[in-house]
């Protein structure tokens, strides 16, 4: 594997003196987090916390787009998503105009306005039309978002908590290489991410394990990585007090 990019994920995301779970940010929709824990993270000022009818994000004033995009699916969610696609994308006026993307920004850029929490989870048309925020995007390559990312890791996500026997939590993000400050960006400042990743987390098995891909047009796939991995990658717990197997 690569290890260049760990010291400069660390010290990114470890430059803030506080260290929260967000919990009391979060308090509305907990029941999108294993154990109702969020994550443990270095809080940022311009972070924000935003409780949507079938996700959470945790959203980044710096980078414009999620920190990371929280989920629960179990096989009766996964089988009421079959909504019509909204395709009508909008800025989330809760965040402030200086911290958000606006749909100006990705016009012409090259790269897709690709879903964190994907429209193909959403089980209602609230749901579905919530999921086109542009706080539940990231600039993402286009070939990667509708080739490998779409089939081998949104939809293989569904087909697993379809046939689980519990509840799956989902947590997806960006991450930026070497840091979000020299990550390129597209429109007025809306950061394009290194690699994206996906964590899965079976709370009945206590299993988990994470997709970790480049993204980039020429991306193919690739042998998920555990959960410690992820972890040391991202400087982020995002199952506190747990300790899944692989």
């Amino acid at each position: 594997m690569h290890h260049f990019y760990r010291p400069a994920i660390a010290a990114l995301l470890f430059t803030s003196a506080t260290v929260s779970h967000a919990a009391e940010n979060f308090s509305a929709c907990l029941q999108f987090f294993a154990h109702a824990k969020p994550p443990s993270l270095t809080q940022h000022p311009t972070d924000r916390a935003l409780c949507y009818d079938a996700f959470a994000v945790l959203h980044s004033g710096e980078s414009k787009t999620p920190v990371f995009v929280a989920e629960k699916l179990n096989r009766s969610s996964v089988m009421d998503a079959h909504e019509k696609r909204t395709n009508r994308f909008f800025a989330d006026a809760r965040l402030r105009a200086a911290e958000r993307a606006e749909l100006d920004d990705y016009k012409d850029s090259g790269f897709d306005r690709g879903h964190m929490a994907p429209a193909g989870d959403m089980p209602t048309a609230q749901a579905m039309a919530q999921s086109f925020s542009l706080a539940n995007m990231v600039p993402q390559a286009p070939e990667h978002n509708r080739g490998v990312w779409a089939k081998s890791v949104e939809a293989a996500t569904r087909k697993y908590a379809a046939r689980a026997s519990g509840d799956i939590y989902v947590i997806t993000g960006p991450v930026f290489v070497p840091n979000i400050a020299k990550s390129p960006s597209i429109g007025s400042g809306v950061h394009v991410p290194t690699y994206l990743f996906k964590l899965v987390y079976d709370q009945d098995k206590n299993r988990a394990w994470a997709y970790w891909q480049q993204n980039d047009d020429s991306t193919r796939g690739s042998k998920p990585i555990s959960y410690g991995e992820l972890v040391k990658r991202t400087g982020i717990e995002f199952l506190p007090g747990v300790q899944p197997r692989g």
